[in-house]
């Protein structure tokens, strides 16, 4: 849950797919009030991924912080308060059956697989320095840190005029985003990974697919996906009554707890990380 506050006093946003209100660049939850807290993707593949599922998240604006554009820091934060694993069974929705949604020539689907949740995901752009990527992993706090919790959001300077002009991304930089030209990155550090544009794409997947409210049992696979075709795969999903089931069958990572709390001291710091070109 989110707790808008401000001078309208505190208002609640229950995390869920019915929250989910606009996906253009970014997913952004909302409710009838009006409140709204926009790019929550970052934050919630975290938790997500960490096994965190019991979060009042506290925030004085409507978007949560960028950061650097990558999951790092909220990785940091919680680490430093640590987690509390609670008496109560965490409950997960199991994928009984393949559900596909297509959206021009991408396409995203969630399969039935036992043994937790994996993401495997695919890209295919024109410009060179990115060209056809893929990245495939079983999702946990390991994995994550490893692999997926240091890329950042990308963009294109070809597309930054427009962008602007429409009212979009009026914050980025390369302090917070990976830009990229049409013959090099721009950022000075250049790529934490070989194939950083990917598994950022895996990194906001799995905090879409968050919003279902409990974690999931099953893979998500996605060609050229993105924000909306991740969220309209999990809607489809949902609206399947055959295609899932409630379980408690507890499902196991490395240091991940059964069911855990972030403490309240949770703040947010820059982390200090070195470009990685492996």
């Amino acid at each position: 849950m989110f707790v808008r506050s401000g001078e309208d006093g505190e208002r609640s946003v229950k995390v869920g797919p019915d929250a989910v209100n606009a996906t253009e660049l970014a997913t952004v939850l909302g409710d009838s009030s009006g409140a709204v807290v926009a790019t929550v993707e970052h934050l919630m593949s975290t938790l997500s991924a960490l096994g965190v599922d019991n979060v009042i998240c506290e925030i004085d604006g409507p978007e949560v912080p960028i950061m650097d554009g990558s999951a790092g820091a909220f990785v940091e934060a919680i680490d430093q308060v640590g987690l509390r694993t609670l008496t109560k069974a965490r409950r997960y929705i199991k994928v009984l059956k393949p559900i596909k949604v297509m959206m021009g020539r991408g396409w995203g689907e969630l399969r039935p697989r036992d043994g937790g949740f994996r993401v495997e995901t695919e890209i295919d752009f024109d410009n060179p320095l990115i060209g056809r990527q893929s990245f495939a992993g079983d999702v946990g706090p390991a994995m994550f840190r490893r692999d997926l919790a240091r890329a950042r959001t990308f963009g294109f300077l070809s597309d930054v005029t427009r962008l602007w002009s429409a009212g979009y991304a009026l914050g980025a930089s390369l302090d917070n985003t990976l830009v990229v030209g049409d013959d090099r990155v721009l950022n000075q550090d250049g790529l934490r990974y070989a194939d950083e544009f990917v598994r950022h794409k895996a990194l906001d997947a799995i905090g879409d697919l968050a919003m279902a409210g409990a974690p999931l049992i099953g893979l998500y696979r996605s060609y050229c996906g993105g924000h909306r075709l991740n969220h309209m795969v999990l809607r489809a999903l949902l609206a399947d009554a055959s295609a899932w089931c409630w379980t408690d069958k507890p499902v196991e990572h490395a240091a991940a707890p059964r069911r855990a709390y972030a403490g309240r001291g949770a703040e947010l710091a820059m982390p200090a990380f070195r470009a990685d070109h492996s």
